[in-house]
């Protein structure tokens, strides 16, 4: 077990230095010249080349690169072009509402699509099957926004019983916290909960017609226990695998969906870094987002030894 973790560990490293090249290189990729555009319109050609030469544009590209690396390890992800703030604080700043949005969505997500795929398998060919099939296709078909502006619209200006947009702290009461959060959460769980209640429904069917699953009903066990008890552990890896890939899903689905509900989060930085073309910014948040979530895939294969013994490394 201890080798795996250290051969992972040490195959992320070329993982991470291949998108650590691919960030950085956002800056020569993008069009436009930075420099022109921090100076604007009015400015002469010697003043764009003096700021060029202040962001270090005139260097090589491997030179930049080598110590734009170098900062990153130390945890100096650079210096906002327009707000002339750390990365690293504006990142901080935005942190909280954005894993609380995520948080939230996956909490809500796993609680509903698992039992609804549980019961799809269950009960496959019946109505409970088509209809949670009917549910998983439509969550997968309309967009995160627009189920965003239709809670918005039922929920927060018809009925008047939630906040139609905006964020507060967990630190300011609980209550209100999670009343701007739960419609955000709801929209953005959507194309989730289709996902994993369609893989949970098949992994399901697979392992309900298993053989022990035939001698756990002939010993006289119920129905909840047959499906929640011994059926679910055994199909729980693909689940696993699922939301862990999902994820990524939800990091592009929490850009939308803090426009829609203007949340002040990461999404939005990255959306206001993008319109402003702040390089430090939207190379700083990538970054940060692709680390994470090849840190979450590793702990998810670490977790399939608890859930399958079967497993080994």
């Amino acid at each position: 077990m201890l080798t795996f973790v250290c051969r992972r560990l040490l195959s992320t490293i070329p993982v991470m230095l291949f998108i650590a090249l691919f960030v950085f290189s956002l800056l020569y990729l993008a069009p436009g010249d930075p420099a022109a555009l921090i100076a604007g319109d009015q400015a002469s050609q010697t003043e764009i080349d003096a700021i060029r030469v202040t962001l270090g544009l005139d260097q090589p590209f491997y030179i930049r690169f080598v110590g734009w690396l170098g900062h990153a390890l130390r945890g100096d992800l650079g210096i906002s072009i327009f707000s002339q703030l750390p990365v690293t604080t504006l990142i901080g700043q935005r942190l909280e509402p954005t894993l609380s949005l995520m948080l939230l969505t996956v909490i809500i997500s796993v609680c509903i699509a698992v039992p609804m795929g549980v019961l799809a398998a269950a009960n496959q060919g019946r109505w409970i099957d088509r209809a949670v099939m009917a549910i998983a296709v439509f969550g997968f078909s309309v967009p995160v926004f627009v189920v965003g502006y239709l809670l918005s619209w039922v929920f927060a200006i018809r009925l008047n019983l939630l906040p139609v947009q905006g964020y507060t702290p967990l630190a300011e009461g609980f209550a209100p916290f999670l009343a701007n959060l739960i419609l955000p959460a709801i929209a953005l769980s959507c194309v989730y909960i289709a996902l994993i209640a369609r893989i949970t429904r098949t992994s399901m069917i697979d392992v309900l017609s298993q053989d022990y699953i035939r001698t756990a009903r002939a010993k006289g066990l119920g129905q909840g226990p047959v499906l929640f008890i011994h059926a679910l552990k055994n199909a729980s890896v693909p689940i696993v695998t699922v939301i862990g890939i999902g994820i990524a899903l939800l990091i592009g689905g929490a850009v939308v969906t803090e426009t829609v509900f203007a949340i002040p989060g990461v999404g939005r930085l990255v959306v206001d870094a993008i319109l402003r073309r702040d390089y430090p910014v939207i190379q700083g948040v990538v970054l940060l987002f692709s680390v994470a979530y090849v840190l979450i895939n590793l702990a998810i294969d670490l977790l399939y030894t608890v859930l399958d013994p079967r497993v080994r490394y």
